[in-house]
């Protein structure tokens, strides 16, 4: 809801809140679902609709409904394991995102040694729809400084070690 409260000034905010309301309430109908639709994206425009109405075409439901299950989350191990990461990363998050929100994302980047955050002006949750400019040149020049020889970049090992140490917790 605290993404939401930046939206307010949008001419579309009165009719999809309620059902933005009843998503994070974890109550909403597949109707309140697209409804809501306009707070995850930057811009609600013919770009960001025409991703909208493709959206249930690309969801896995299995994959869904298992995402955030119970027991799917073991936060220790997944501390312990980003910890060790040496790999550079790249959170780029939108500002009016929901999910993260910034200071989330902000929280995670300090889990990651040498991470980077990025907060994209007026970026919701697809970011390169909102501004593609923007996230190609904040990406390209995240992925410029990573090849360089002094970047501190892990290895496939240092990968395959971090993401056993999470199936193993």
């Amino acid at each position: 809801m605290e993404a939401a409260a930046l939206r307010t000034a949008e001419p579309w905010f009165d009719s999809p809140h309620e059902s933005y309301k009843a998503i994070w309430a974890d109550t909403a109908t597949d109707a309140e679902w697209g409804a809501g639709t306009p707070f995850f994206y930057g811009r609600w425009d013919a770009t960001a609709q025409e991703h909208a109405a493709s959206e249930v075409a690309q969801t896995n439901d299995e994959a869904a409904e298992v995402y955030a299950a119970s027991g799917a989350f073991d936060p220790p191990a997944t501390r312990t394991a980003l910890a060790a990461l040496s790999a550079p990363v790249l959170l780029l998050v939108g500002e009016l995102d929901s999910g993260p929100r910034p200071r989330v994302a902000e929280a995670a980047a300090r889990l990651l040694p040498g991470a980077e955050l990025s907060v994209q002006p007026a970026g919701g949750h697809y970011p390169w729809l909102d501004d593609p400019v923007h996230f190609t040149r904040t990406v390209g020049a995240f992925l410029d400084r990573a090849d360089q020889p002094t970047a501190a970049v892990g290895t496939c090992e240092d990968v395959d070690d971090a993401v056993e140490g999470l199936a193993e917790g």
